[in-house]
């Protein structure tokens, strides 16, 4: 645990704090009062010096409100070394229960390979290893601590990339009341932010409570022209889809859409007013002459991103209490509890239904259907753009811990003890509207008739349905024949359930074991208890497959952990010529899981400062990241994939040994082809999407950890003919093995038929007259290895004081040089950097850049926020492409996006009755957004990671 009363070392930490921190965790000592020893994230070991060998980034309250962000995801976000987050709020479209929070992608290794610590205690996880920093209120925290290194000898699992370590504050005398609120230049994403804590403190006691509310608004894509159509404004009719006017076909035999005149199929849509934003009038659809040939045309089509979120809307509310109490024998005990409520909304358009959606349970429109007037059975296509596809997710935080602490001495050394329980727990639940009860579709469009009242009844008249059991549905009709009883009927509200626990016991000491020459060797050894469990039980209407949704199976499972760990910092010169400080820092962990067994993780780094000026640091470490709750039990969801299927004669691999009789034992024979959705024979060794619904995210009992080796170098120069001045270069490099990754469909079977593994095998069905797959189950696997290299700069320089005021001058950047990934063992690398890859952009260059003005009562800060040009996809080979010939990790063709620079402004005025007004802009010349093909939101072709307008705000702080 942390000490009462930091050192001044600690503080210098954060004078030099960039925007996003400061760059060295060291300074040099200019007083002679006694100091304390304090832990420092990282090290275990307590220390009167707070040198360190590792990078370690500082952010203070301050500087969190001169943001103008109101959460510390947001704020952790624009690190240079973050990359983009994993679950962005553009997002809508993502279904997984972690949308909605917020995750940093440290070193663009993922959010599930960084660590989060409260405290320096593990926060809370989901059930895939995601911790949700939204959760954690920024009114709260005293400082932020970001160690840009590996620290899985010292913390355990997770700590890959790094760790983030939010320090809440300890104690405060009297209280503080914030009000903060803001908005883009369109009025639109409106934040909000309001936040009392209040402490009290006796000799012996002291206690903090705090309570807060947050809130982002939503940002719809109307709003703006470069948003509102789904390709962007070059492009206002691409990327329209199914309409909401009704369009049939006729029924192949085998049940799929016959729109083939020459085979007595036809494709008709329903005559209407208006226009793809589907704000016309239908026709009657009984009237066969009401009918067009289908050819594509944009009025019959829609544009679905007038009824998504381009930015997500979200909720927090947090009770925080503190407390300590001093206890005879230099001992203290410390409680802290946080319960935090968080709520999120993601809307989607109506769903773009059709005949085959659950190609198990097709649903036509019946030929005795009172609204059919083709005197046959219809496949039909039809977006329900009167009810869009709307998820409230609820998430539910509750962290309480507690902890026994001591010092105590032993031959005039110190030492100190403490003993703690800490538990974390996550609830949630999640309701959706907007999806299609397929039961009921089906009977309302079943047999109808109208009745000798002139009702629309369900049956036929010798065999009618009460009125009350069935509604009948003119879904061809379009949104103007809809009326509330029907959609009620057909539409079901979908539910789930998740959370996560972590409970864990832990015991550490940390001291000095006896004294060197150079100093004292710091010795710390701690053992730890921690048992996790998770769940994610979909409703069970949903567990059936007769919704909308994609059917899913329960995940339940725990696993435990016992660890212990050892450090050693041993001092080996002081002093000396070209030797002021030498010394190395070695560590090691043990650890034992449930439910893959065992794992050693060990760390040496040193430092060395050969004059007082410079500081040379370095480290080596190990580390993994344990397959998570969904790793190893997960129960999977259905998904349509795209998949070869090693057993198709033409495309296939049958030619190489084995698999012919590996195929033709399971039925895909002699002659043997894959069909695609439409029921066609695929056209290319690319295959085609599965005409059944695949079960994906099964969870894996047999996985192993990821491993990591992370190696670090690098400077810290504070030269002493340069007062105010420290600058450090740190060069970095990851490399992760044996990754957890998803199995795709195609890898199951080739898995299966051609490298004859049982397991694999197992997963997959084939229908038994096609010889078709017909279900395949496929999860996660240890397979592959990523690596990422490069250099982290970081400078801040104080100007001499000037009747105009102080200046300082900050900066923190990070260099990228390598980001490559590769599927397996045997397959090359492919290279990310600079690029682009579905929603994450992997910048060279990221760089901020501030400067701080104080004169009196009165502050400022200007910061600019560089990130360098990218390669995004081609629109087309000659449309928005400028390299048409140039190679990406997709391939040739790419269109190079150039370098953006966002500049923010803070002006702060403290007031004599001890208030703060802050007011400021970030994106102060209203930079306008760009599109883009793979790093789009859910709603249109625009980055929602990056400013979508000026964003203005007003803050105002009083203390009492």
């Amino acid at each position: 645990m942390m000490e009462k009363v930091l050192s001044r070392s600690i503080r210098a930490i954060c004078l030099g704090g960039v925007a996003f921190g400061m760059h060295a965790a060291w300074a040099q000592d200019t007083q002679n009062a006694p100091m304390q020893r304090v832990e420092v994230t990282g090290s275990r070991i307590r220390q009167v010096d707070t040198e360190t060998a590792q990078p370690i980034q500082v952010m203070t309250q301050e500087q969190i409100q001169k943001t103008g962000l109101v959460t510390v995801g947001d704020v952790l976000n624009q690190l240079s070394s973050a990359g983009s987050p994993d679950f962005s709020r553009g997002g809508s479209l993502t279904s997984n229960r972690e949308n909605g929070g917020q995750y940093i992608n440290l070193r663009n290794l993922g959010s599930n390979r960084l660590l989060v610590l409260v405290d320096g205690k593990r926060w809370t996880q989901t059930v895939d290893g995601y911790t949700d920093m939204s959760t954690i209120p920024s009114a709260m925290i005293e400082r932020i601590e970001v160690l840009k290194d590996g620290a899985s000898a010292i913390y355990g699992s997770d700590a890959i990339s790094g760790v983030v370590n939010i320090i809440l504050k300890k104690k405060m005398e009297g209280g503080q009341v914030s009000v903060y609120t803001g908005a883009n230049g369109k009025g639109d994403g409106r934040n909000k932010d309001f936040s009392l804590t209040y402490g009290a403190n006796s000799d012996k006691t002291s206690l903090m409570i705090g309570l807060s509310h947050t809130e982002q608004g939503v940002v719809w894509p109307g709003t703006r022209n470069i948003t509102k159509n789904p390709r962007g404004p070059k492009h206002p009719t691409d990327g329209l889809g199914t309409g909401p006017w009704g369009r049939v076909t006729a029924v192949a035999a085998d049940g799929s859409s016959n729109d083939d005149p020459d085979n007595s199929g036809f494709d008709r849509l329903l005559n209407h007013t208006g226009d793809q934003t589907g704000n016309g009038v239908g026709a009657d659809s009984r009237n066969p002459a009401n009918y067009h040939d289908y050819a594509g045309a944009n009025a019959d089509k829609y544009n679905s991103s007038q009824q998504m979120m381009f930015q997500m809307p979200n909720k927090l509310d947090t009770l925080f209490t503190k407390g300590s109490i001093e206890l005879p024998y230099d001992m203290q005990f410390t409680t802290t509890a946080m319960y935090s409520q968080r709520k999120s909304t993601a809307q989607i358009a109506g769903y773009p239904l059709r005949s085959d959606v659950q190609s198990t349970y097709p649903v036509y429109i019946d030929k005795a259907s009172y609204y059919n007037p083709f005197g046959q059975d219809l496949f039909f296509y039809r977006r329900t753009i009167e009810v869009p596809r709307v998820t409230d997710n609820e998430n539910r935080t509750f962290h309480a811990d507690a902890t026994l602490s001591g010092a105590f001495t032993v031959r005039d050394l110190n030492w100190n003890w403490d003993v703690g329980y800490n538990h974390s727990a996550v609830t949630g639940s999640t309701y959706s509207t907007g999806n299609v009860n397929l039961l009921n579709l089906k009977k309302a469009l079943g047999p109808s008739f109208k009745n000798a009242q002139g009702a629309i009844q369900c049956g036929t008249p010798d065999n009618p349905i009460a009125l009350q059991e069935c509604t009948p549905w003119d879904i061809v009709g379009g949104p103007s024949a809809s009326n509330p009883q029907v959609l009620k009927y057909v539409m079901s509200t979908g539910q789930a359930t998740y959370g996560s626990t972590i409970n864990s016991a832990t015991a550490n000491i940390s001291g000095e074991a006896f004294q060197l020459p150079a100093g004292a060797l710091g010795v710390a050894a701690g053992i730890e208890h921690r048992e996790v469990r998770g769940y994610d039980i979909p409703g069970q209407f949903e567990q059936s497959g007769y919704s909308t949704d994609l059917a899913g199976n329960p995940t339940n499972g725990k696993y435990t952990v016992k660890e212990a760990y050892a450090e050693v910092n041993i001092p080996v010169l002081k002093d000396m010529p070209f030797a002021q400080l030498l010394s190395f820092d070695l560590a090691t962990r043990h650890s034992v899981y449930s439910n893959f067994g065992t794992t050693n993780n060990s760390k040496a780094s040193f430092m060395w400062k050969p004059v007082k000026d410079l500081l040379a640091r370095g480290t080596y470490a190990q580390g993994f990241r344990a397959p998570t709750v969904g790793d190893t039990f997960g129960g999977g969801q259905q998904t349509y994939d795209d998949f070869m299927d090693p057993c198709d004669t033409e495309f296939g691999q049958t030619n190489l040994p084995g698999v012919s009789a590996r195929c033709a034992a399971q039925g895909a024979g002699a002659g043997y082809r894959q069909f695609d959705q439409t029921k066609s024979p695929v056209t290319s060794a690319d295959g085609g999407q599965s005409a059944y619904p695949f079960m994906a995210g099964a969870g894996n009992s047999t996985l192993q950890p990821e491993r990591a080796k992370t190696k670090t170098f690098g400077f810290v120069y504070s030269p002493s003919f340069l007062p105010g001045f420290s600058g450090s270069l740190d060069w970095y490099n990851i490399t992760v093995t044996n990754q957890i990754t998803g199995i795709s469909a195609t890898q199951v079977a080739e898995f299966c038929y051609i490298q004859g593994i049982q397991q694999y095998c197992d997963a997959i069905k084939r229908d038994p007259a096609s010889g078709q797959v017909v279900n395949l189950s496929r999860g996660n696997i240890n397979m592959g290895a990523m690596e990422t290299e490069g250099y982290d700069l970081s400078w801040s320089y104080r100007l001499p004081g000037t009747r105009f005021g102080k200046f300082g001058l900050r900066s923190d950047s990070t260099f990228v040089t390598k980001l490559r990934q590769k599927a397996n063992d045997d397959s090359n690398w492919v290279n990310y950097l600079g690029e682009y890859d579905g929603t994450s952009a992997y910048y060279r260059v990221k760089s901020n850049l501030a400067l701080d003005w104080t004169l009196g009562n009165w502050s400022a800060t200007w910061t600019a926020r560089y990130y360098s040009p990218i390669k995004d996809k081609c629109y087309s080979a000659t449309v928005e492409c400028t390299n048409p010939t140039g190679l990406a990790n997709w391939g040739t063709k790419y269109n190079r996006l150039g370098a953006m620079v966002y500049n923010d402004l803070s002006v702060s005025y403290k007031t004599p009755w001890r208030g703060q007004v802050m007011v400021g802009a970030n994106n102060v010349f209203n930079k306008q957004p760009r599109t883009t093909i793979l790093g789009a939101a859910s709603a249109s072709r625009v980055d929602a990671n990056l400013p979508i307008d000026r964003f203005v705000y007003v803050r105002y702080n009083q203390a009492f």
